[in-house]
């Protein structure tokens, strides 16, 4: 697959299907959301042939392209994928057909506005294509770029569909408002680099946005950046990248948008959009100032820790079976984000491997429980019970979600989770342990929604709903098969995944800890 431009194919064919499905007749509605659904299948065949031509055991970044760009500010067009970029390609590109199914009736037909299907769809296929260019930027401004730019179809997606009422265009607002103030501070820090790479004791000829240019020289020791201008840097890269995951304290603005929009453009959302946050701190923040990287990661994993618990905490109480979805999204979070931090090879391949399992598991949830409020009209949880008896295939499925939710062995979230679990120990013990406490407030919060949505006697009002139509089992169906294979053999994506972690921490220059020798008489060496 050398030498032909895929990874441009990958990210401009949801931008060109985005186009056509504007440009149908406004009565066409059906062919705008075929032609979207097409594009979004030939995007996942791409991402597929490229998973499969992918050699793990080769250069890190493959399927390179390099063009000028804007020569005065020393920036190119540089695609590159690596092992963890992959396994998020494939993700995006495997959940977005499925939730252009899942979205196949979600503008109403009496919606007074003629292209609203049109648009909605397109927006959906926007969102994808700035989402993979993020995964395959190799050049900090190209990534900045469409690292803030897919905030504005995602604004639209919360703003123009979803519940009624002025809420809807609050948590837009409150959306859009926190990720461009974290996008301006990642600005400052962009420029701030730029301007180090510039300076008298660069390497360079002139200031460069190239990723593996500068972190080639601050691994080899040919860019120095001092430890205030670093910790700076760090922080303004960060903090962008911490409101996206999102991470405590920085989340409030994700159960309200998650609540307020339709279930499709909360699973992109979570799923999709925000994966670029977590990922960018493995690309960018560790990689970019590894010394600052180690000097707060520390205060991360704090953070983390207190995001897996708060999260966790906070779905418990929820009256709203949507926001109780979002909140346990801040606690999965946290674990990703535990996972990166605790710069262990196994700390950091399951986090990777749990951004794939939490997009699989929370798309599954949240468009279950998105059909479920489809059919009563309500997201409160007091308005069910005994759904199971009315509709056994929904309740199942639903059953299945959560239980992945709340890690359960053998389904795909278990084997991520401990994976940051043990890695996050033998670095960060207290940690670990703190950690641990979700497990049983994640059984808590599962179960008992279960039990009060579905168990018990069919209360009033539910004697109606009816169960999972062809279309929506076509739709959970992959989901669900997804978090059972990848459960029990989740080898595959690891193979793809360890490699590219292993390289990060040799230039973060964090070795695993070794187990710790003994004396013959039984004390430490």
């Amino acid at each position: 697959m050398s030498g032909f431009p895929w990874l441009t194919v990958l990210w401009l064919l949801p931008l060109v299907g985005a186009v056509a499905a504007v440009a149908t007749p406004a009565h066409r509605r059906t062919l705008a959301r075929v032609l979207a659904l097409v594009t979004a299948v030939g995007t996942l065949a791409v991402a597929v042939g490229l998973a499969i031509a992918f050699d793990p055991t080769g250069e890190r970044y493959q399927f390179s392209e390099s063009h000028s760009w804007i020569p005065a500010f020393g920036t190119r067009y540089e695609l590159g994928l690596d092992g963890i970029a992959l396994a998020l390609v494939l993700l995006t590109a495997v959940l977005v057909p499925i939730l252009l199914g899942a979205g196949w009736r979600d503008v109403a037909t009496d919606d007074p506005r003629p292209r609203a299907t049109h648009l909605y769809v397109a927006l959906i296929l926007v969102v994808e294509s700035m989402v993979l260019m993020s995964f395959l930027a190799l050049d900090i401004l190209l990534f900045y770029v469409f690292f803030e730019a897919m905030l504005i179809p995602m604004y639209f997606l919360i703003g123009g569909f979803g519940q009624p009422g002025p809420q809807r265009a609050r948590a837009a607002v409150k959306f859009l408002l926190y990720n461009l103030f974290g996008g301006l501070v990642m600005l400052a820090a962009v420029i701030g680099l730029y301007v180090v790479t510039a300076g008298a004791d660069s390497p360079f000829a002139a200031g460069t946005f190239d990723l593996r240019a500068i972190v080639d020289a601050v691994s080899s020791g040919e860019l120095t950046i001092s430890s205030p201008v670093g910790n700076a840097l760090f922080l303004g890269f960060m903090f962008a990248f911490a409101v996206k995951a999102p991470l405590w304290p920085l989340h409030s603005w994700l159960p309200d948008a998650a609540v307020q929009t339709t279930p499709v453009s909360a699973v992109l959302m979570m799923a999709v959009v925000d994966k670029v946050g977590t990922f960018a701190m493995l690309r960018y923040s560790l990689q970019l100032f590894p010394h600052a990287a180690d000097y707060f990661a520390p205060l991360v994993v704090t953070l983390s820790v207190i995001s897996i618990v708060y999260g966790a905490l906070l779905a418990i109480g929820q009256t709203d079976v949507m926001r109780l979805i979002a909140y346990t999204s801040v606690s999965h979070f946290g674990f990703i984000v535990l996972g990166v931090f605790a710069m262990t090879s196994q700390g950091q391949s399951g986090g990777v491997l749990y951004m794939v399992n939490h997009g699989i598991s929370t798309a599954a949830l949240m468009l279950v429980a998105g059909f479920l409020i489809s059919r009563r009209g309500t997201r409160l949880i007091a308005d069910y019970g005994g759904v199971q008896r009315v509709a056994p295939l929904l309740a199942g499925s639903f059953l299945v979600a959560g239980l992945a939710t709340l890690s359960l062995p053998g389904l795909a979230p278990f084997v991520s989770e401990f994976l940051v679990l043990i890695g996050t120990y033998t670095r960060y013990p207290a940690a670990a342990v703190s950690a641990t406490i979700a497990l049983v407030l994640a059984a808590l919060y599962v179960l008992w929604l279960y039990q009060r949505v579905m168990t018990g006697p069919v209360t009033d009002g539910n004697q109606h709903i009816g169960d999972l139509r062809r279309r929506e089992i076509a739709v959970v169906a992959p989901l669900l098969a997804l978090l059972l294979v990848l459960g029990v053999y989740p080898k595959p994506i690891l193979d793809v995944i360890t490699p590219a972690v292993t390289h990060t921490l040799t230039v973060v220059d964090r070795p695993d800890p070794g187990p710790t020798a003994a004396e013959p008489d039984g004390g430490p060496r």
